[in-house]
Formats: C-alpha cells, sequence, structure tokens
C-alpha cells in the first residue's frame, strides 16, 4: 500500500518531511490502521545486511564449522584436486608446446645445412672440380679416349674404339 504514497516536504509552522496517500485526508483516515497520520514524521528502517554478516563470519572462522560446509568436506577435496589437475596440466602443456616450437626451429635449421651441404656436393661431383683437385693428388687427365680391353682364353688384345 505504500507505493502508491507521496513524500511531501511542505514546511508547515515546524513540520517538516511528512508522507500522505493521494486521496486521503485526515479525517478519511482509519484510526486503527498503522499508516502514518498526515504531519507524522516517518523514519527509516534501517536494512540488515547480510553479506556484511557473511563476511564477518567468514572472517572470524565461524563460517567454516557450519553442518553444511564440514559436510561438504570430501566435495571440496575433490574440486581442489581437479584444480591442481587443472594447473599441472596447463604447465605440462605450455612445456610440451615449447619443446614442440623448438624442435621445429632445430628441424628448420638442419634442413638448411641439409640444402647447403647437398649444393656444395653437386658442386663438387662436376666434372671439372673433381679434375681440379686430381690435379693436386699428381693426377692427370687422359688425352687418349678410353678403350676396351678384350680378353679370349689365351691371348690379350686391345681393341680400341
Amino acid at each position: 500500500m505504500q507505493d502508491h504514497w507521496k513524500y511531501v516536504d511542505q514546511p508547515q509552522h515546524g513540520k517538516t518531511n511528512t508522507w500522505s496517500e493521494p486521496g486521503l485526508s485526515e479525517e478519511n483516515s482509519e484510526p486503527g490502521s498503522n499508516q502514518p497520520q498526515r504531519g507524522e514524521q516517518v523514519r527509516s528502517v534501517k536494512k540488515n545486511r547480510k553479506s556484511r554478516k557473511a563476511v564477518k563470519d567468514f572472517l572470524g572462522g565461524d563460517y567454516l564449522t557450519r553442518e553444511w560446509v564440514t559436510g561438504n568436506i570430501p566435495f571440496l577435496f575433490y574440486v581442489a584436486v581437479l584444480t591442481m589437475i587443472y594447473i599441472g596440466n596447463t604447465y605440462y602443456t605450455e612445456k610440451k608446446y615449447k619443446d614442440i616450437e623448438r624442435t621445429k626451429n632445430e628441424l628448420k635449421e638442419l634442413r638448411y645445412r641439409y640444402i647447403t651441404t647437398k649444393s656444395t656436393l653437386m658442386f663438387q661431383c662436376r666434372q671439372s672440380e673433381i679434375s681440379k683437385h686430381a690435379i693436386e693428388y699428381g693426377l692427370k687427365e687422359t688425352i687418349f679416349p678410353p678403350y676396351k680391353i678384350l680378353y679370349s682364353g689365351n691371348t690379350l688384345s686391345a681393341k680400341q674404339e
């Protein structure tokens, strides 16, 4: 019923803040009702704050002695163990990821070395490079073309092509 009451702020002969209901005068009000009369001062009621009490109980230690908390201790341990497993799994995953990245970089470096070595070997296997290295050992290229040696039983003969 107080939802549609109006707060009237009209200073009249020393009276200040009053409450009134629209359409209700002093004559229409019932004597046994607990509605404030015109001109009667209304005091605010202090609300009980549950959050302050809960914080006070928790910090005071009373929170942990309640029945529902002590009854749920196995569940709380279960949640704590799952949390530790989750954190451990995260660290393990990060470590594996770093190992994979390190291996990728190492593989990339080895591939570069392989390509470089293969290129160098291909260059050194060319006939002109082989003849240059053979001269260092005192070997010379032949001036004569290669020929077949034929062997037939008792005789050896050289056949040039």
